[in-house]
């Protein structure tokens, strides 16, 4: 018997409940031109829509609200250079949760600004997205803080997932979701949902051609990834392993 899976779709709805009006139910809307190109019916969810103008704000809650009092008078930590950064910044203040976020010393000055403005303690540190997590470990050890990751937890993944439940609830005839992979929480997450309401349903992932290790991993191979890419959001090495093992069962 298959081992269950760490996120189930009763996790994706009870994040969706818990995060229900702190975040946008954004539109699923209709592209005439993409549906021309590709010859079928196209359907865009605009996260961009959301306040820190990124979908990473539905899994950051979603942890956050899960934290005990204890936790919560603790504070969090999180490493990211830009969206995940800005999504735990700003729901963290909201909530009164203090917040520190490290950032690889190339983050660009605007996120390194928007991410302050929300309230958090922000640490540049690191010529890699890897150094900077060694550095937000660190001091998650030093502090007692709690670390939320950007992708490789299953409160995180759960709500991600609630992209999915949405798109479906909005456009109940989808029959593919074409999702890009970072790190691998969103399509986990949207695997779950989507493949837990319509078990026929197809879920694709897209990768950048120089960081196709989601892909790689799949196939039994040996991950190899960088160069530079205009996709820099999702050029990421290192798949968490949750999201791996749910795309491993439904991608």
């Amino acid at each position: 018997m298959a081992s269950p899976l760490p996120v189930t779709l009763d996790d994706v709805r009870a994040a969706a409940a818990r995060i229900a009006g702190a975040v946008v139910h954004t539109p699923c809307l209709h592209s005439k031109t993409l549906s021309r190109i590709a010859s079928a019916d196209i359907w865009i969810k605009f996260e961009n829509l959301q306040f820190t103008a990124s979908f990473k704000e539905r899994g950051a809650l979603n942890t956050l609200l899960q934290l005990s009092d204890e936790e919560r008078k603790r504070g969090v930590i999180a490493m990211s250079a830009g969206n995940h950064a800005q999504g735990v910044a700003y729901h963290a203040g909201r909530l009164g949760i203090p917040a520190t976020i490290v950032m690889p010393s190339f983050t660009p000055n605007t996120k390194v600004k928007h991410t302050r403005d929300h309230g958090a303690r922000v640490v540049l540190l690191g010529d890699t997205l890897a150094e900077a997590a060694a550095e937000a470990h660190r001091v998650a050890a030093a502090e007692k803080l709690v670390f939320v990751h950007p992708y490789d937890d299953p409160r995180v993944i759960a709500g991600q997932g609630t992209i999915a439940l949405e798109m479906l609830q909005d456009v109940p005839e989808l029959d593919t979701l074409v999702v890009p992979v970072g790190g691998g929480g969103m399509i986990a997450g949207c695997a779950v949902a989507a493949r837990g309401l319509k078990p026929d349903l197809k879920v694709i992932g897209v990768e950048s051609a120089g960081y196709s290790a989601m892909r790689q991993l799949l196939a039994g191979e040996s991950v190899t990834a960088g160069g530079d890419t205009i996709a820099e959001g999702i050029a990421v090495r290192d798949i968490g392993q949750t999201p791996l093992a749910i795309a491993r069962a439904l991608v």
